[in-house]
């Protein structure tokens, strides 16, 4: 699972639009159609194999689609009965649900897709979102045969899964591309080329691509024209660019050939008092992540100290890193789970608000030096040397980290930071083997449940790089996702402490969290947005007149 900390640019597969309603107001253009750019080449339409699917709902649809506000609304599946127990799913396919190609989709499909998504020779880098379900685990594992998932085909219309324990935000799951069917008859008519160009794949979202030939910079979405609610799509087209330059991608917006451009920190200065300047909130926080097995004994020991951590976040300002180095909308955290990604099911509070601890993520230089001095005198040290590890992805990174690092030698005494900023892969590699002191990560939701944050931090988890291990957390994360998981208030409440634990203990140190700016062409409307998950849903998206 590689993911979002080193792959932030992976939902960038195209250039995002704003929020807006479902429903039609006002009159349409003659041409439905809208420009955009993306910042890298598509690198896969294989829905097995993708790295990332913030635009791909829009061609392949699964049994849910995502709607506002992380809703799932109807998608391939007309009906949808749950066991009392919440462990037996059974979906009934529509009767006139078909891939592109006119074909019938049928619960054999899904069947198929699944068992091949897991066979470990697929390297699907998103199977554990099948976790959960009866035994996908061993499977992508390579321990049990495929035909052993718990799926089953009852006829052409009824798809029946079998789960190891209640998942309750598994409808918002579905919802994802990955589970998405693939056409059995399509992989083996295409054989070797399925997949490695845009005709050779077929489509069951309300578009289909055409124009990619697996290394294109241009590629469209044009209507499909075999999609069961094919009525509700207004747009007949939407036309991709890869424009990789900031400054190049707002000229084109400025020439009318682009209805969107996604604006660079130092654009955000200047055009934030624009008319068509609008922002967009990600379910990405960017944190500190400690090295609690640090192989340098001094560090280790130092890393493994609560009171040097806790100097380590209250000696930063996240205001401050917002508005003079960051530039953007981008927001301070509140916690390791981002503001605005879940509710309360009874209160309707947001997660993020409820679980506040004050005085985790608040700058405080006098507290902080506090913090420090007893926590050096509990390690017997007067000076210390840590590294801060980095990629170096986005222009502003660089200056992140040297803002980090000034930060925290300023306000610590005895404190040196060396500065290690390096490409993705390298951060990646060197933190799955342990080798970082404090890593600077980024993790964004797979789906709208603060879960999707919490099993990180688990014991078992390989993306808790740090080997923080806290029995209290992992007894009510996996609380949360058994004994108490067809009781929302209950795991709500488990949840809570969960995310309470981390802070108290500064597990991570939360920093902020990600709201892109925008250029918008104020006549494309209808088009929704999530912070998670499939974040771009254009079905109901249209150009007013």
């Amino acid at each position: 699972m590689k993911k979002k900390w080193i792959l932030l640019a992976m939902s960038a597969v195209a250039v995002m639009l704003v929020l807006a309603g479902c429903g039609t107001k006002g009159k349409l253009a003659d041409k439905q159609e809208i420009n955009l750019a993306a910042d890298s080449p598509l690198d896969t339409i294989d829905v097995s194999k993708a790295n990332g699917y913030g635009q791909t709902g829009n061609v392949f649809e699964s049994l849910y689609r995502l709607g506002a506000k992380g809703k799932p609304t109807p998608g391939l599946a007309s009906k949808t009965e749950v066991s009392k127990d919440g462990k037996t799913y059974t979906f009934t396919i529509r009767n006139n649900a078909k891939f592109s190609d006119g074909t019938p989709v049928t619960a054999e499909d899904f069947v198929y897709s699944w068992r091949r998504t897991l066979k470990p020779e697929t390297k699907a880098q998103y199977a554990y979102l099948f976790e959960g379900i009866k035994n996908a685990d061993k499977i992508n594992a390579g321990k049990m045969s495929p035909d052993k998932l718990g799926v089953e085909a009852k006829g052409k219309h009824t798809f029946i899964v079998h789960l190891d324990k209640p998942m309750t935000y598994f409808k918002i799951l579905m919802s994802y591309p990955l589970f998405s069917p693939i056409s059995k008859k399509a992989v083996d008519k295409y054989g070797s080329k399925y997949a490695t160009k845009s005709q050779y794949m077929v489509y069951t979202g309300p578009f289909k691509i055409t124009g990619w030939n697996g290394t294109g910079d241009h590629w469209s979405f044009v209507k499909n024209d075999q999609y069961w609610d094919k009525k509700a799509v207004k747009l007949d087209k939407i036309n991709y660019q890869v424009v990789q330059n900031p400054q190049t991608m707002l000229n084109l917006y400025q020439s009318n050939k682009l209805d969107m451009v996604q604006l660079s920190s130092e654009q955000v200065k200047n055009y934030k008092n624009n008319k068509d300047y609008t922002t967009q909130p990600y379910s990405i926080t960017a944190f500190l992540q400690y090295n609690l097995k640090d192989s340098n004994d001094v560090k280790r020991k130092a890393l493994n100290n609560k009171n040097i951590r806790y100097a380590i976040s209250l000696a930063i300002n996240r205001k401050q890193l917002i508005d003079k180095v960051l530039g953007d909308a981008s927001t301070t955290s509140k916690g390791l789970v981002a503001t605005n990604l879940a509710t309360n099911p009874k209160t309707k509070e947001d997660f993020a608000k409820e679980a506040y601890l004050k005085g985790t993520v608040d700058y405080d230089a006098k507290k902080a030096k506090e913090y420090w001095n007893k926590g050096m005198k509990e390690i017997g040290e007067k000076n210390l040397t840590l590294t801060l590890m980095s990629d170096n992805e986005a222009s502003t990174d660089k200056a992140v980290s040297e803002y980090y690092g000034s930060q925290l030698e300023k306000t610590l005494p005895g404190l040196k930071i060396d500065l290690i900023n390096i490409p993705t892969q390298v951060v990646y590699s060197r933190s799955t083997k342990g080798q970082f002191d404090i890593l600077v990560g980024h993790w964004g939701a797979d789906f709208n449940d603060p879960i999707s944050y919490l099993q990180i931090l688990q014991a078992n988890s390989g993306f808790n790089y740090g080997k923080w291990n806290n029995k209290d957390y992992d007894a009510l994360v996996n609380k949360a996702q058994n004994e108490d998981a067809n009781n929302p208030e209950k795991r709500w409440q488990d949840m809570i402490q969960a995310e309470q634990i981390v802070m108290k203990e500064q597990a991570v140190s939360p920093l902020f969290q990600t709201v892109y700016s925008y250029l918008q062409n104020p006549k494309v409307k209808g088009i929704i947005h999530n912070t998670a998950g499939t974040q771009w849903n254009y079905k109901y998206a249209y150009v007013a007149k």
